[in-house]
């Protein structure tokens, strides 16, 4: 099996968890610390403040800007439901904007959502492609509203030359499955010295002072063995990055004339570090997207659907916005994105395998064999 994800984790990872663990110090310690360092000058701010997974940077994040009951934050239906549950652990309101065709917010569409109670713009870049920067960051220097960036699928991407997480608040996850890991970890960056300093206590139980508490906060540290981890995965970054580029394009090179496959879509000005390569399948495709995913499977190609349910379809969610609610574009897209393996362990005998079977199943005479 072609896995859809693989964590190239090697000996250089496993040594410095080595040398974590001989230390006895396994928490909140030097590593951390070296790895926000490294994190902030990779990224290009002031500051990087580790926590424990992406979903908490999101809190973290959205809390350090004073966001909290009565305020709202404009979002995207089309993202992993963390994006939306941070929101509503703040006690603020999501408000979603449909997307456009690079899987982001369209910024055509913030401003008509904008009230007097908007607090934040949190677009996603979704799959590893900023979300239009320039736009969004326009309509927040506006309105007076703050930019947090839900990056936690974009380590490396640009946007005009700049990293993203460097034009707002930034919001990176390093779960497993992430273009960098730690196993489980997250960094928030920015360059708000107030902002990081109430982020430092927010993920550690309000403590600047060890035993004084200053405010209320969460345990949401990030620990040595995890940074260990972190700081080896990101000098392998840029390369993995590459990778990943040169296997996307290859896919589009050959993918794009499919009748009724559509590959992704680049916009200008931005880097896109492919955390997945994902295409949609028309409706008029000889087999429905969920078949073609089963046909991959059964040729031994791991596939994945991000995401098949919008957040205000999801049945936690029923409470939070009105039923009639509806996003036109997102709606369509769940029903068709099927993303392929890009991680930097897929070969060139394997990459082309993938396009050989999806050119196979195109075809009408040979899709239902």
């Amino acid at each position: 099996m072609i896995p859809i994800s693989k964590p190239s984790i090697g000996i250089a990872e496993q040594k410095a968890v080595a040398q974590v663990l001989e230390s006895g110090m396994l928490a909140q310690g030097p590593r951390v610390a070296e790895f926000e360092r490294a994190f902030a000058e990779f990224i290009g701010v002031k500051h990087a403040i580790a926590t424990v997974n992406g979903t908490t940077t999101l809190h973290t994040a959205l809390l350090a800007h004073g966001i909290g009951t009565g305020d709202e934050v404009i979002t995207t239906p089309f993202t992993f439901i963390a994006s939306v549950n941070a929101i509503l652990y703040t006690g603020a309101q999501p408000v979603l904007v449909d997307i456009d065709e690079t899987y982001n917010l369209d910024p055509a569409k913030i401003e008509q959502v904008i009230t007097s109670r908007t607090k934040a713009i949190m677009p996603v870049h979704l799959y590893g492609q900023p979300a239009d920067l320039d736009a969004i960051g326009e309509l927040c220097r506006r309105y007076n509203l703050i930019l947090i960036e839900d990056a936690c699928q974009a380590h490396g991407a640009t946007f005009r030359g700049k990293r993203v997480g460097s034009f707002g608040t930034g919001c990176f996850s390093f779960y497993a499955t992430k273009n960098m890991t730690t196993g489980e970890g997250g960094m928030i960056t920015t360059n708000d010295d107030q902002v990081a300093e109430t982020a430092r206590l927010i993920i550690a139980h309000g403590m600047r002072v060890r035993y004084y508490h200053e405010q209320i906060g969460y345990n949401y540290r990030m620990t040595d063995i995890a940074a260990a981890i972190g700081l080896e995965q990101l000098k392998k970054l840029a390369a993995a990055n590459a990778r990943r580029a040169e296997t996307a394009q290859f896919y589009t090179t050959h993918l794009a004339a499919l009748p009724n496959v559509i590959v992704p879509t680049l916009a200008p000005h931005r880097t896109h570090v492919w955390h997945q390569y994902t295409i949609r399948i028309t409706p008029e495709f000889p087999l429905s997207r969920d078949q073609v995913a089963e046909k991959l499977r059964e040729a031994g190609i791991g596939t994945g659907i991000y995401y098949p349910v919008p957040v205000h379809q999801q049945k936690a969610l029923q409470h939070v916005w009105p039923s009639a609610l509806t996003f036109a574009r997102a709606e369509e897209f769940a029903r068709q994105v099927l993303s392929l393996p890009v991680h930097p362990n897929v070969s060139d005998e394997q990459r082309a395998y993938i396009v050989q079977t999806l050119e196979k199943l195109s075809s009408r005479e040979t899709a239902h064999r």
